[in-house]
């Protein structure tokens, strides 16, 4: 699933969070398996990224390939890992926390790899990051 933001909430150990609806199904399939990816894309990957936020995974035995997008296993947990991502954080569920109407996950990185275009830093060569503004916003991105 989309998400619009996450947060790096502690250096050591390495954890991320994210927030998510608790009765999507992506909610209910990392409760489970404990596990989750972030998958940095791109603006070529914009129409995925549409299709993915207004389609159910319930619906589907494979919603990222419906949406055009391979992925293959990730490098050291058994997770998704959408192919020609600009980087990729693979991640134990550590703690959730009902914050609101969403719920709060917060993960241990466990392997994070990325594109050429960063060195210590993205350098924008190649990665054009997307842009999410607004509630029901739309998806942009912004040339460097």
């Amino acid at each position: 699933m989309p998400v619009t933001s996450y947060s790096s909430v502690s250096n050591v150990p390495p954890l991320v969070a994210v927030s998510c609806y608790p009765d999507a199904f992506t909610s209910r399939v990392i409760l489970r398996s404990r596990a989750f990816s972030l998958c940095f894309l791109d603006r070529n990957h914009i129409p995925a990224i549409e299709f993915l936020a207004t389609h159910s995974g319930r619906m589907s035995t494979d919603k990222l390939s419906d949406a055009g997008l391979g992925h293959k296993e990730g490098k050291k947990l058994a997770v998704p890992v959408i192919d020609g991502s600009a980087a990729a954080l693979e991640c134990t569920l550590r703690t959730k926390r009902k914050v609101g109407d969403h719920v709060l996950m917060v993960g241990k990185v466990e392997a994070a790899y990325a594109s050429e275009d960063f060195k210590d830093y993205w350098r924008f060569r190649d990665y054009k990051p997307i842009m999410y503004t607004g509630w029901r916003g739309r998806l942009t991105t912004f040339d460097s």
